[in-house]
């Protein structure tokens, strides 16, 4: 072994003939130590003739490779520059191969390629680097240091000491080289680097490769930390799974989830599905097997599954076939209300006949509290069916009938798939309550929706967007319930066979009162029916002095808090039973809500009661006018819409194209301002029925002649005087005898609606009915007083 001493190694200067030593896949810099062996005849006597002289060499990187030629003594056959090496430390092994320690000197361009040695040497030119330190380059120096020291931190391969060394480098030239011999780059790279001489270019190119090494190892090590996070999810995975089942193996339980597939796939076939279910249902039970139970999707596919087996697809109810049963039981649970009974009887009968049918759909339409909704109890007990309501009051979303699709997360079937489930037949009484109340907006249309669910024709195949398979509805009975039609969607409306329930009488409130309301509510109170007694004159009381209304609600409500009031004597120990007459309601109930003012207030000209319609019931409704010094104006006050009005105005122009014949002064509207006031100014009102109610108060007025006691109007006039008819007769009928009218007036095309108003109440009211508007002056007005003689 041959070694040179530390002394020895100042190199005096690069002879201009050196051996060549061409080299492959090994590159060195200047400046730099490297490690080399090589072999080979040629290469040892290139070492050994270099260690007899100066130890100098030169590494040229060979520019064409062909391992099977040896290489010929060309120029071209090289880079032009290479790098000057002198032989630090030399050792022969024993399989004739070579050792070397090698440090780089300087660069040298080829010139010439000589011949006459076994080995490879040319006559070269030794270069120098140019360019100057100013302030350009210390900058490319710290930023290129500081880009090395971010390598080094992100590759675990290079020693931590790399990066303080680079900074110690002062030079330039030296540090472009270090980095560049460091940085993980090709070989035709640090050729290039070898190839510039000026300073500032080739710290310019290495900043330019290590830039691209950071982004290479930044990449690199952000993907390797997501990996390693999926790997360790995925480990930990495993290994919770490895210890669930250790532990249920322990524990001796079975594998839960083919428990699960097995018990959905029994259920499929137990429940005869009709063929596309089933093949649905197999379908998700398929997708089922494939799922870890653990996941979000299992979920999913387990709840459908539960529905799509829990259906009712072929399970029914026997209906009752006896006629006089369901009319017994209706009658049980109802008063009045005939014709609602005859037509549920008349429908039921067909069913009987016929039980094929696709009857129409029966829909309720009333004020509250008039039994709409318990009426469809009653068909479900008498027809032995289950019974369902939802409520559709408020409902925009076409969701909420067609379900949302799977898609969605906490996705659902529609009210009417969960209906039929929560019934468990396919042929249940289905009540959709409220549907005049159904809305719409961005999400759709409900009553779009409904058109096809009760339509006989379609709802066969029913489509439940969350089902996504047809369901047959066409076994069951739909019935709807509505205050009011006008909102109702005509087309949805074409579909109902509409059954009106205007109210009650106040002898049907009193026995409904006397046969339902107080023993339920008696019960409710936890009172005994010897404990509590309440008179036909409280009642009666009950029902004309504290609520005003077409329904019931407000009497049970009344009733209630009497015998909340009774329960709570008997509970202090003050009474054990009370019996509660007419005189001891302002006790419970306070005073008297609703007095009598009619009589009252018609006794002075200029105010006459009218009749109105509202969606909650009939009412009675006061119209009353003034007069006062002006020049013929008109003012009209309480909430009155355009059609009320115009009404007023044409009521006017009737007065004062006929002043004569009614009685009234010339001069009488031209010397006065008319003001026409309409009550309960919070409440808008409109519509044309009010028109004879406005007229009547104008004359009224300008005769001063008050019109006679307990008497109400309604229709629509015209501009030449003529009675039109007008509708919700029953309602109005019902709210003015409600009101202790004796006395109606109403539009002779009106006669025939009548026959729906309960014999009672057309024995206690006077009808009479008129087709022009000087006989309705005739009828109402008191007659005008006697002139003195004097």
């Amino acid at each position: 072994m041959s070694q040179k001493q530390p002394e020895e190694l100042k190199i005096a200067g690069i002879p201009e003939i050196l051996p060549i030593l061409p080299m492959s896949g090994v590159f060195v810099f200047p400046k730099m130590l490297i490690p080399l062996e090589i072999a080979g005849d040629s290469a040892t006597s290139l070492i050994d003739e270099a260690m007899t002289g100066s130890r100098m060499i030169g590494m040229i990187m060979v520019r064409k490779t062909d391992e099977n030629l040896e290489l010929p003594n060309k120029k071209e056959y090289f880079y032009d520059t290479g790098t000057s090496v002198s032989i630090l430390k030399m050792a022969k092994t024993a399989d004739s191969k070579t050792q070397l320690l090698l440090q780089g000197v300087g660069r040298f361009r080829l010139t010439e390629m000589l011949e006459g040695k076994p080995y490879l040497h040319g006559r070269i030119e030794v270069l120098e680097d140019s360019g100057t330190k100013d302030l350009e380059v210390e900058a490319l120096m710290v930023n290129l240091v500081s880009l090395f020291d971010r390598i080094v931190k992100l590759s675990p391969l290079l020693p931590q000491e790399f990066g303080t060394m680079a900074k110690a480098i002062a030079e330039p030239g030296v540090l472009a080289d270090v980095i560049a011999s460091v940085i993980n780059v090709s070989i035709e790279e640090k050729q290039k680097i070898l190839d510039i001489l000026d300073v500032k270019g080739r710290l310019r190119e290495v900043t330019r490769l290590v830039n691209h090494q950071v982004e290479i190892l930044e990449l690199g090590n952000k993907i390797q930390n997501e990996v390693k996070g999926d790997m360790d999810k995925s480990q930990r995975e495993y290994f919770l799974r490895q210890q669930l089942g250790a532990i249920r193996k322990e524990l001796g339980e079975t594998d839960d989830e083919k428990v699960e597939v097995e018990e959905y796939r029994a259920k499929i076939e137990k429940k005869h599905l009709p063929e596309e279910a089933k093949k649905e249902a197999e379908r998700e039970l398929a997708r089922l097997t494939r799922m870890h139970p653990s996941s979000a999707e299992y979920t999913v596919s387990a709840t459908y599954l539960d529905w799509i087996t829990e259906l009712p697809w072929n399970e029914h109810t026997e209906d009752n076939s006896d006629i006089k049963a369901s009319r017994r039981i209706l009658d049980e649970d109802h008063y009045g209300l005939e014709k609602a009974k005859k037509r549920i009887i008349e429908y039921l009968a067909v069913r009987k006949l016929k039980p094929d049918t696709k009857g129409p759909i029966l829909c309720f339409a009333g004020p509250p509290g008039t039994g709409k909704t318990s009426l469809g109890h009653s068909i479900g007990r008498a027809l032995g069916r289950k019974f369902i309501r939802i409520s559709l009051g408020g409902m925009h979303d076409e969701a909420e009938i067609r379900g949302h699709r799977r898609t969605y997360v906490g996705a659902l079937p529609g009210r009417v798939i969960q209906g039929i489930r929560q019934a468990q037949s396919n042929n249940p009484v289905f009540m959709l309550d409220e549907i005049d109340k159904v809305g719409n907006d961005f999400r759709g249309d409900p009553s779009s929706a409904l058109l096809e669910v009760l339509d006989p024709e379609q709802n066969f195949s029913f489509t439940d967007h969350y089902l996504n398979v047809p369901f047959d509805l066409s076994h069951v009975m739909f019935i709807a319930t509505a205050n009011m039609l006008e909102t109702i969607p005509p087309a949805l409306r074409d579909r109902l066979e509409v059954i009106e329930l205007p109210g009650y009488t106040i002898d049907e409130k009193i026995r409904i009162a006397e046969r339902y309301l107080i023993p339920r509510q008696r019960e409710a109170n936890g009172l005994q029916p010897e404990q509590i007694r309440i008179t036909r004159g409280a009642v009666t009381n009950i029902i004309t002095g504290y609520t005003r209304e077409a329904g019931l609600r407000n009497v049970e409500r009344e009733i209630a808090a009497i015998c909340r009031g009774v329960a709570s004597r008997i509970a202090e120990g003050k009474t054990e039973k009370t019996t509660v007459t007419a005189g001891d309601l302002h006790k419970f109930l306070g005073p008297v809500r609703i007095n009598g003012e009619a009589a009252l207030r018609t006794a002075k000209p200029g105010v006459v009661m009218g009749l109105a319609w509202t969606p909650s019931g009939g009412d009675v409704l006061f119209v009353e006018a003034t007069a006062m010094k002006g020049k013929g104006g008109l003012t009209l006050t309480g909430q009155l819409g355009d059609v009320m009005k115009e009404s007023a105005t044409a009521a006017l122009s009737f007065i004062r194209s006929n002043a004569e014949a009614i009685g009234v002064s010339d001069n009488y509207f031209s010397e006065r301002d008319i003001h026409i006031h309409v009550p309960s100014g919070a409440t808008p009102k409109d519509g044309p029925s009010a028109g004879v109610t406005m007229m009547t108060a104008l004359t009224s007025l300008a005769t001063d002649r008050p019109v006679k006691k307990n008497l109400a109007m309604t229709g629509e006039i015209t501009l030449r005087g003529t009675v039109l008819p007008i509708g919700g007769i029953k309602e109005k009928v019902l709210a003015a005898h409600r009101a202790g009218v004796k006395t109606i007036i109403m539009p002779k095309w009106n006669r025939k609606d009548l026959e729906d108003i309960p014999a009672k109440v057309r024995r206690d009211i006077t009808f009479h009915f008129v087709d022009d508007m000087l006989e309705v002056l005739r009828i109402a007005l008191e007659k005008a007083p006697e002139k003195s003689g004097k």
